[in-house]
C-alpha cells in the first residue's frame, strides 16, 4: 500500500490533483477513488495522460467542486451517465459516479443507470487489468482495491474480463476492439474464452459508431507491433466489419518473388516494418491500406502467375469510399490516397534504372510526402531471398540518395515554370485559359526531362522556340 502511495507522490502532474480530490472527498463525506488506466499504468511503470475518478455519490456535483479548486470555470456534464469531464490544461480528468448499467441489445448507450459502490462499479469494467482502484481519502490514501486480481493478470500477461466475456462484450462491443488494442500495446495474451466470445459476437461491432471504431484502429496502429492487434481482428472476424478490404486479402495468393505468398500476411509485415521505421501513425495507416486494390485487380497470367496490374490506381480510388465510411478527416483521406497511388513509383524506378528526370517527376508529384513515400517503399520489401533484396536495394538506394539531396528536394518540391502565366500571355498574345497552362506545362516538362536548365533565361528562350508550333498544334486539335 505504501509503495503505491510513494509512486503516486512522485507523479508531479497527477499527485496534486489526486490530493485535492481526496481532501474534497473527506470534506464532503464522499468516498473518492482513482480507477482504470491510471492504476493499471502504475504497475506497468507508464505515465498516464488522463485521470478517471470514481465517486460513491454524485459525480457531477463533485466534478464542479474539483473544477473550482483547480481554477476551471466550466465542466462538461453527461447527466444521463452521472459523469463529467473537467477541461483541465495539465491533465485530462473525468469524474463518474460509481454505477452499474443495463444495455439495450441494439445500442452501446445504457438504457438504465443504477448507482452503486466501488465493488459494483469495478465489476462492470472491460478487463481485470482496468478493474482496479486506489483510495484517495487522506487517511487511507494509496489503498488498493483489486477484487478481480488485475495485478496477477498483468504479471501473467493475461487479458480477461471481470465477468463472463459474453456479457462484457455484448454490453459494449467496442470492448472487443479494445482487447486487440491492449493485447498489442501491452503484449498480453487474450484469454481463450474471450477470443471465442469475440468471434461469436463479432457482428455486434456494427452497433458501434464509425468514429469509435476508427479511433480504436488508430490506437492499434500506434503500438510497437501493430500486426498483433490487426491479426486478432482477423482471427476473431472483426476485420470483416472493420476493414473488409483487408479481410478479403486473407488466404489470397500472390507471386512469391518479393512478398509473402498471402497478401494479408505481406500487409501485416509491411505495417510492422513501417512501425520500426517511423512513429507516424498516418504512415503506418498507409502501410495497412497500400495494397487494398490487389483483390479487385488479381488476374492469372499464363507464365507470370498472379498479377495485380493497376492496383495502385484502383486502391486509391477505392479509398475515397472507405474514408467516407470510416469518417476520416479530409486531410488524412488525401494523404492516404496519395500514398496508395504512388507506392509503386519508386519501386518501378529502381527496377527500370534511375534517370534524373524520372526521379524529379516523382518528387514533384509526391511533394511534401516524398520522405514518407520512400519509407513506405522500404517497408514494402518483404522478400526472404537475401540476393533479391540486395540487388533490389542497390537501385532503390540510388533513388533514395538522389532524393535526400536537400537542394534538389527543396527546388523540385516547390517547382514551377520560371516563366509565369502573365508573361506567356504577353509574349504569345493569348488570353487567360487552357493554352497558357499547356504552354507552361510544356516548359516544366522540358526542365524535368533535362532539355533545358531551370532558369528564367533558358525557359524564356524555350518558350520563344516552341510558341508558334505549339499554338498551331492546339488550334488544329480544337
Amino acid at each position: 500500500m505504501t509503495n503505491i502511495k510513494d509512486i503516486i507522490v512522485k507523479d508531479k502532474k497527477a499527485f496534486p490533483i489526486l490530493k485535492i480530490a481526496g481532501e474534497l472527498g473527506e470534506k464532503h463525506n464522499l468516498k473518492v477513488f482513482v480507477v482504470g488506466g491510471f492504476v493499471r499504468d502504475l504497475f506497468l511503470n507508464r505515465k498516464s495522460i488522463e485521470l478517471d475518478l470514481m465517486i460513491e455519490g454524485d459525480g457531477i456535483m463533485f466534478s464542479r467542486l474539483l473544477a473550482n479548486e483547480l481554477g476551471v470555470k466550466k465542466i462538461v456534464p453527461f447527466k444521463e451517465f452521472g459523469t463529467a469531464k473537467i477541461p483541465y490544461s495539465k491533465m485530462e480528468i473525468e469524474v463518474a459516479s460509481a454505477r452499474l448499467e443495463d444495455y439495450d441489445e441494439s445500442s452501446r448507450k445504457p438504457k438504465e443507470v443504477k448507482y452503486t459502490d466501488i465493488f459494483g462499479d469495478l465489476k462492470r469494467r472491460d478487463f481485470t487489468i482496468n478493474a482496479m482502484a486506489v483510495d484517495l481519502l487522506p487517511k487511507t490514501f494509496g489503498g488498493l482495491y483489486d477484487p478481480f486480481n488485475g495485478i496477477a493478470d498483468l504479471k501473467a500477461k493475461r487479458l480477461i474480463t471481470p465477468l463472463g466475456p459474453d456479457e462484457t462484450f455484448s454490453e459494449d462491443p467496442l470492448r472487443m476492439m479494445r482487447a486487440a488494442v491492449f493485447a498489442s500495446r501491452f503484449k498480453l495474451k487474450i484469454d481463450d474464452d474471450c477470443l471465442k466470445s469475440m468471434q461469436k459476437q463479432a457482428n455486434r461491432i456494427q452497433i458501434v459508431s464509425w468514429e469509435r471504431i476508427t479511433a480504436e484502429l488508430i490506437k492499434i496502429l500506434e503500438t510497437d507491433k501493430p500486426s498483433v492487434g490487426l491479426i486478432i481482428l482477423q482471427q476473431t472476424e472483426l476485420m470483416k466489419y472493420v476493414l473488409p478490404e483487408i479481410d478479403i486479402m486473407f488466404g489470397m495468393e500472390q507471386p512469391k518473388e518479393w512478398h509473402h505468398k498471402d497478401i494479408f500476411y505481406h500487409t501485416m509485415q509491411v505495417v510492422d516494418n513501417a512501425a520500426k521505421l517511423s512513429n507516424k501513425m498516418e504512415l503506418r495507416f498507409a502501410a495497412l491500406v497500400h495494397d487494398i486494390g490487389k483483390p479487385k485487380t488479381r488476374r492469372i497470367h499464363k507464365t507470370k502467375g498472379f498479377t495485380f496490374h493497376g492496383h495502385d490506381d484502383v486502391g486509391s480510388r477505392m479509398f475515397h469510399k472507405i474514408s467516407k465510411r470510416m469518417k476520416l478527416s479530409n486531410e488524412l483521406r488525401d494523404y492516404l490516397s496519395k500514398m496508395i497511388v504512388l507506392h509503386l513509383r519508386p519501386i518501378a524506378l529502381a527496377k527500370e534504372g534511375v534517370t534524373d528526370s524520372a526521379v524529379r517527376r516523382l518528387m514533384v508529384t509526391s511533394g511534401e510526402e516524398t520522405d514518407d513515400l520512400m519509407i513506405l517503399c522500404r517497408a514494402d520489401i518483404t522478400s526472404k531471398n537475401p540476393e533479391r533484396v540486395k540487388r533490389y536495394m542497390g537501385n532503390f538506394e540510388r533513388v533514395e540518395k538522389f532524393m535526400q539531396d536537400v537542394v534538389e528536394r527543396d527546388k523540385f518540391r516547390a517547382f514551377q515554370s520560371p516563366v509565369r502565366g502573365d508573361e506567356i500571355m504577353q509574349v504569345c498574345g493569348l488570353k487567360e485559359g487552357k493554352k497558357v497552362g499547356q504552354l507552361k506545362s510544356a516548359i516544366e516538362d522540358a526542365i524535368l526531362d533535362g532539355k533545358i536548365e531551370n532558369t528564367h533565361e533558358a525557359a524564356f528562350k524555350y518558350l520563344i522556340k516552341i510558341k508558334d508550333d505549339f499554338k498551331k498544334e492546339l488550334d488544329l486539335l480544337e
